[in-house]
């Protein structure tokens, strides 16, 4: 016999048909047994049945013939098309019919009754499970009555099938106590379950909101680093051109050159500045707003190898053509080129720093050669990392080419570090621009 929860899932959507069609399956299987049983008693025992054998012997062979039909129909087509409660019904009925045809208050039958109790409470709650029970009761006293062996008295047949009666209802009673109880112990699972899954979920949500206030916390730390590491060059370099021209040591040229050189620094200064001010109104990039706007290249290459302190007989600039001029971010482009002349200067010694520019129409070539040291083998992406610094600069911020780096990628550019012929080293920068 199927359970309450077969008979409930019809009425629930086709995701729980699986499970019905098991619990059906279950209740053929179990019906089936039950027929069997019979099938064996009235074999074995045909004196159970007195002189009613052919009635016995048609009943139960009708109902195998009910229950082999049922398994056939569950069989081929996994549901069966009649009503859980309709079949229970049925069976109940073929189980007092049984008990009247095989010995009444005798018949071994009447255990089949108690499974059919417990279906119906099951199926439709324990309220129609004790209605059931009773009228079960009544039928099997009915029953009971003209089909008990002559022998036994009529207050005997009466207080047996009073007595089965008052035991299908206790059944009844107690199949429903444990669903409630069941059902409680399922509610609280589900509570329970419901809660983990909220504290769960807030602490996904809480573990996200730190993340991303750790991750913010790291950006704008970067971004004070990298503006620290930017004003350091330009700040150095107006320090001493404010101090040689306040003690008046320069001669004309010399002072107007400084005179620009100081106008070129506080133009940059004021580039990063408003790099600055764009770090704390934006998302928290380290590298500013893209500012774009038309330049001559050989302004920039001067401005970068002024700003990276290249003395002017060290110098190799190169632009092609001589008077290419491309539109791009000023400020991002010369923190690129002043950053790897920087680099370039500090580790060449006395010798030049090539700067060489190429402007074919849609994309800047830009390399910085020195004759440094260059780079040990496979550390050509170790030093663009963020912190790392080789040779005499270890222990440093290590920024720099970091920075590089940095605004290439921001730029969709690409920067490769290459080994030059003869000694040395090769910062090769490609930048795509838009059309001028």
């Amino acid at each position: 016999m199927a359970d309450r929860t077969a008979g409930r899932a019809a009425g629930r959507g086709s995701d729980e048909l699986p499970e019905r069609v098991d619990e059906e399956r279950t209740a053929v299987v179990l019906r089936l047994c039950v027929v069997l049983a019979a099938v064996v008693l009235v074999v074995v025992r045909p004196e159970v049945a007195g002189d009613r054998v052919l009635a016995a012997t048609v009943l139960i062979g009708l109902t195998a013939v009910y229950a082999t039909a049922l398994a056939a129909i569950s069989v081929l087509r996994g549901t069966l098309p009649v009503r859980p409660a309709v079949l229970t019904g049925v069976d109940g009925a073929l189980a007092v019919l049984a008990c009247g045809l095989t010995g009444g208050i005798a018949s071994p039958m009447v255990a089949a009754l108690p499974l059919v109790v417990i279906a119906i409470a099951l199926r439709a709650g324990d309220r129609v499970g004790r209605a059931a029970a009773v009228v079960l009761g009544v039928g099997y006293t009915a029953a009971a009555v003209p089909g008990s062996a002559p022998g036994t008295s009529l207050p005997d047949r009466i207080v047996a099938g009073v007595w089965w009666t008052g035991f299908l209802f206790a059944t009844a009673v107690l199949v429903g106590v444990l669903v409630r109880l069941l059902e409680r112990q399922l509610a609280e699972t589900a509570t329970n379950r419901a809660r983990a899954e909220s504290e769960h979920e807030r602490y996904l949500s809480e573990r996200e909101l730190r993340d991303r206030i750790v991750s913010q916390s790291r950006v704008r730390l970067d971004g004070a680093r990298v503006v620290l590491h930017e004003f350091r060059t330009p700040v150095a370099s107006l320090t001493a051109l404010s101090a040689d021209l306040a003690r008046e040591r320069l001669s004309p040229d010399a002072a107007r050159t400084a005179s620009r050189l100081l106008a070129d620094h506080a133009a940059h200064l004021q580039d990063m500045l408003d790099g600055l001010a764009d770090l704390a109104v934006s998302d928290g990039s380290p590298l500013g707003r893209n500012r774009p706007r038309r330049v001559a290249l050989a302004n920039i290459a001067a401005g970068a190898l002024d700003a990276a302190g290249v003395a002017a007989g060290r110098r190799r600039p190169v632009v092609v053509p001589p008077d290419a001029a491309v539109l791009c971010d000023p400020q991002r482009l010369r923190r690129l080129l002043t950053n790897l002349a920087e680099n370039a200067a500090r580790h060449s010694g006395d010798a030049p720093v090539e700067l060489h520019l190429t402007h074919d129409g849609s994309q800047l070539l830009a390399e910085v050669r020195d004759r440094g040291p260059g780079l040990p083998d496979g550390q050509q992406g170790v030093v663009t990392a963020k912190g790392v610094a080789l040779g005499e600069r270890r222990g440093t911020a290590g920024l720099g080419l970091w920075i590089v780096e940095a605004l290439a990628s921001a730029m969709d550019g690409e920067l490769r570090l290459l080994p030059r012929d003869g000694g040395g080293l090769v910062a090769r920068l490609t930048l795509p621009l838009p059309p001028a």
